[in-house]
């Protein structure tokens, strides 16, 4: 298993959740990590990155200042801190690994080596 995703379930709007991703293997030495999302019927969409060195982050639009990305180097740990859940964050939340993932295509699932499975995050309205 090359990342190891966790922490999703069921949370009233306005409600936090916490996401890890542990990567092994390969994994481990990707130069960013990432999460997407999924609604069935509907494209992957990026929700937030961070980049191994230096530790710069990137963000969807709609949940700047509502999440966090953070990184735990020792521990090969990804967080997503999710806070004032809305109904729309409803989705399945993939972590995901990039080798070799240049600047350009951070927010670009095509750009990614490795998938954990899928976390799903319910938020009730």
């Amino acid at each position: 298993v090359q990342l190891q995703a966790s922490g999703g379930g069921l949370v009233q709007a306005g409600g936090s959740l916490r996401l890890s991703c542990v990567a092994s293997g390969r994994a481990f030495n990707s130069v960013v990590m990432a999460w997407f999302r999924q609604v069935p019927g509907k494209e992957r969409e990026f929700v937030a990155a961070i980049r191994k060195s230096g530790g710069s982050t990137y963000y969807l639009d709609s949940v700047k200042g509502r999440f966090t990305i953070s990184r735990d180097n020792a521990k090969n740990t990804v967080l997503l801190q999710m806070n004032s859940l809305k109904s729309e964050d409803t989705a399945a939340y993939y972590c995901a690994a990039g080798l070799r993932t240049i600047l350009s295509s951070t927010r670009d699932h095509r750009g990614y080596d490795y998938w954990g499975q899928g976390t799903q995050v319910t938020v009730s309205s």
